[in-house]
């Protein structure tokens, strides 16, 4: 899942929204850092109220993607996406077309249920921007996947301000939005596959959106069968 389909039923708990977004925040800042569902008993049980309702959305988000991942629906589409792909991108017989027909199952989901319910998708953004993206990260950093000891605490304070620039920018840029045009989400697209060291696609993919996004919205039921 992406970004508003994992925080879909968390738009009133800001921090549980938080979390569900800031294992994929920490993937672009510092992959060393992971919020891993093992260490989140640790932080729901604990006094810190702010850190137990990040931990509530951090494993709202493993969980999501553990059922999304094994849907039939899902394979079916990352299946007949990668083949469309491997048509558009002759040679292109490796690891690229499964991992972007992954991607783009999961964009076109976001796309789709923001299609539906706009308004949603202006709430998603609309509490996020009630917390502060240094004093969110400050909360966030301490719970992940510990820096190696020797790095001492100059290079958790470095974390720190990566994560709290990303939530920042996250917040101005409100890419989400993009994900309904065919140009932007190409776009969006590569940033992506740059992210991962990933070559870029060509723009003859994007002739291929309308149809993907007719088929994510056939099986939206399927793919988020939540009202």
């Amino acid at each position: 899942m992406n970004y508003l389909a994992h925080g879909w039923h968390c738009l009133d708990a800001p921090y549980v929204l938080a979390g569900t977004a800031a294992p994929d925040w920490l993937c672009v800042t510092d992959r060393r850092l992971r919020l891993r569902p093992r260490s989140m008993p640790l932080w729901l049980e604990g006094a810190d109220r702010v850190r137990a309702e990040l931990a509530r959305g951090i494993l709202r988000h493993h969980a999501d993607d553990a059922w999304f991942h094994q849907t039939e629906a899902f394979a079916t589409l990352q299946l007949h996406f990668a083949g469309l792909l491997r048509q558009t991108l002759p040679g292109d017989e490796g690891f690229r077309p499964g991992f972007v027909a992954h991607v783009l199952v999961e964009l076109l989901l976001d796309a789709a249920l923001a299609e539906e319910q706009p308004l949603r998708l202006a709430a998603y953004y609309g509490t996020l921007a009630t917390l502060d993206p240094q004093a969110l990260a400050a909360a966030l950093v301490p719970m992940a996947t510990r820096l190696k000891a020797a790095e001492g605490p100059k290079q958790a304070e470095a974390a720190i301000d990566r994560l709290a620039r990303l939530i920042a920018r996250f917040l101005e840029e409100r890419f989400l939005y993009d994900y309904a045009d065919d140009a932007k989400l190409l776009a969006r697209l590569n940033r992506v596959l740059a992210r991962v060291g990933l070559a870029a696609v060509p723009q003859t993919v994007q002739e291929l959106f309308p149809a993907l996004r007719a088929q994510v919205r056939q099986q939206r039921g399927a793919l988020f069968p939540h009202p």
